[in-house]
């Protein structure tokens, strides 16, 4: 069965970052999910984050992790909402309630490929550690997952490409199933 894509400029999309160690990688997330109109990020776990006003964080660490975010963020930081929350159920609770659908970036058994997956219109992407990815205890709290087909030879990509594949695939596309008669005219175009 054929699938259309059709643009999709409704949809409310969260990107939830939990436990990236990398600064360098918060901030080309801060950049990517700018760009591709992603509405908020939001840092959970460990993963470091920008300074803030109210800053708890000894100031030469608060720098040195801002200073290095920035460098890749390039000031995607400063244009797009984000916020810190250490605790990821919080989170998921939170949008929850605010009918967000919770998204797992995962290989799993449970995984749906990425191109088969209808992806709401309020949804909450969760990426999960570079190395070790989202724990089960962690994708307990997804509605669903969703996983990038991996077709050579290596297991996975580096986080901010997967989630970047995930959110231009999210942010820009819905699934349809074609009808008989579209499958048809796609299969015998007339002239």
């Amino acid at each position: 069965m054929l699938m259309a894509r059709t643009i999709n400029t409704k949809r409310s999309i969260i990107l939830i970052a939990h436990n990236i160690r990398s600064t360098h990688n918060v901030g080309s997330l801060f950049r990517t999910a700018e760009g591709l109109g992603v509405n908020e990020l939001i840092l959970s776990g460990y993963t470091p984050y920008p300074k803030t006003s109210n800053e708890s964080r000894l100031p030469h660490l608060a720098d040195k992790l801002d200073k290095q975010i920035s460098k890749t963020a390039l000031g995607a930081q400063n244009s797009l909402k984000w916020q810190r929350i250490e605790d990821l159920a919080q989170v998921v609770e939170e949008l929850k309630y605010k009918d967000y659908t919770i998204v797992g970036l995962e290989q799993d058994k449970k995984s749906i490929d990425i191109l088969e997956y209808s992806a709401p219109n309020k949804i909450a992407l969760i990426i999960g550690n570079e190395v070790t990815g989202l724990q089960a205890s962690e994708l307990k709290l997804c509605d669903d997952i969703i996983e990038i087909t991996m077709r050579g030879k290596k297991e996975s990509f580096n986080v901010v490409q997967a989630s970047a594949m995930a959110m231009f695939q999210m942010a820009n596309y819905s699934t349809q199933t074609k009808t008989s008669h579209q499958e048809d005219r796609l299969h015998h175009p007339q002239d």
